[in-house]
């Protein structure tokens, strides 16, 4: 059936509800990122944050804010994010590689929930670290606390502990109600709703002749050809071809078949960028937070600020080092050569003893430049933007980093909605090929 792609979206009942569905868990999401925690002047975080715009921590403060859709300034229910979540995530990810029990659980009937379950309860320990780290960094803010300051503390790691709780159950409400990866479009919905600030800040900075006008058309090219760069990268694959032999099943004879596997130059897509992400910002807040009674904790924040040349380093590292490890967990050879050899099949001119070196070979390749790529442009706009002097709002959301996310968790759920389309006999988004799903 032929007709507007934007048109059909709403003609097929269930993609419509999914649609709406997401809309308004994530206006939920917005309105919870301007609702203050109890016991928190307004009036005076905004006199603070204006005037240490060019202190030295300011940049710290920003990044934590930015990934949290700016509710970190607010003193919001939820000025952690989901950020806690996902750091939660990646340690029980990396518990099941390293400790064979954890492995053997997780590979148990059941256990997968179990493994969940766990997540859940470290990720309530991870909130309560961090909301006390909170409570210390208002008690420096001159004005902040308008109550007592045990009971305020008490108040504010609750408050902010359920908030990202809630905030998971959201996410999860998307995935299985809505459309796209729902963790993913909270991050990516709090990256979007700040670009009309930063673009109003800019355009201020234009014409009071602090910016100027040539460093922004150079600074926009480069934008357009970064997001030209992500979406190739994250739409490339190598093939590898697969032939399945006659098959007799029952009294029915399968023919041959040849097919391949698609392996992606980038098979984990915006995930390592959102872990690295999500690993640096845990130590930048405890940090930052609790900086001022602690000496060594103030001079680690300054020397791991996100414009310093540790942080850059530790961050492309973090990024190779988890598109390497989240493809090991989501691309097992052993497994691959194992369903392969059981169906039937073979890859030419490959021996089915050597399945699995050939197959992680062949992943290694791939993956080392896949990654070297996804560093380099989580990376170097950030650099050039520094360099030029941009107003740091919109640097970091026209950085590497938030490009990478907005246009990871777009094609993936662009690549849903075009699945939902051609499954009720809808032309799809893209009428000259289709999406390709990725795994996230």
């Amino acid at each position: 059936m032929a007709g507007n792609p934007i048109v059909d979206l709403f003609r097929v009942k269930d993609l419509r509800d999914r649609i709406f569905f997401t809309i308004f868990i994530l206006i939920i999401f917005r309105l919870g990122t301007i609702l203050p925690i109890p016991g928190i002047n307004i009036n005076a975080l905004k006199i603070y944050f204006l005037s240490q715009q060019t202190g030295a921590g300011v940049g710290i403060t920003d990044y934590l804010d930015f990934f949290a859709g700016g509710a970190f300034k607010r003193f919001s229910v939820f000025m952690l994010g989901i950020m806690p979540y996902i750091s939660m995530s990646i340690i029980m990810q990396l518990f099941t590689v390293v400790f064979p029990k954890m492995k053997k659980v997780s590979e148990e009937e059941g256990g997968r929930k179990k493994i969940h379950r766990w997540t859940r309860y470290g990720t309530v320990a991870v909130c309560l670290v961090q909301s006390f780290a909170i409570t210390q960094y208002a008690d420096r803010i001159p004005d902040a606390i308008t109550m007592e300051r045990l009971p305020f503390i008490l108040i504010a790691m609750l408050t902010v502990t359920t908030g990202t709780m809630f905030l998971m159950w959201m996410g999860e409400q998307i995935t299985q109600r809505g459309v796209g990866n729902g963790i993913s479009l909270i991050i990516f919905a709090g990256i979007v709703a700040r670009i009309p600030n930063a673009l109003y800040l800019m355009l201020n900075q234009i014409q009071s002749r602090e910016l100027n006008p040539v460093f922004v058309i150079v600074v926009f090219i480069l934008f357009i050809v970064v997001v030209g760069l992500v979406v190739y990268e994250q739409q490339g694959q190598r093939k590898i071809p697969v032939h399945y032999a006659k098959r007799v099943i029952g009294r029915k004879v399968y023919g041959a078949q040849n097919t391949y596997i698609p392996f992606k130059i980038n098979p984990s897509g915006v995930i390592p960028v959102i872990f690295a992400s999500s690993i640096l910002i845990f130590p930048l807040q405890i940090a930052q937070n609790l900086g001022s009674k602690i000496v060594w904790l103030s001079k680690f924040a300054s020397w791991l600020r996100p414009t310093g040349v540790p942080y850059i380093i530790l961050y492309a590292l973090l990024i190779i080092f988890f598109a390497y490890f989240y493809t090991q967990v989501t691309l097992n050879p052993v497994e691959i050569s194992k369903n392969i050899r059981e169906n039937g099949g073979s890859i030419p001119g490959i021996r089915s003893e050597k399945m699995e070196e050939y197959l992680s070979r062949i992943l290694n390749r791939i993956i080392l430049p896949g990654s070297l790529f996804l560093a380099f442009i989580a990376i170097i706009p950030t650099l050039v933007q520094v360099w030029f002097n941009f107003p740091r709002s919109l640097a970091l959301l026209m950085g590497g980093t938030s490009l990478l996310i907005m246009v990871g968790v777009d094609l993936d759920t662009m690549s849903q909605i075009e699945g939902h389309l051609r499954m009720h006999h809808h032309d799809g988004l893209v009428r000259k090929g289709k999406i390709r799903s990725r795994n996230l």
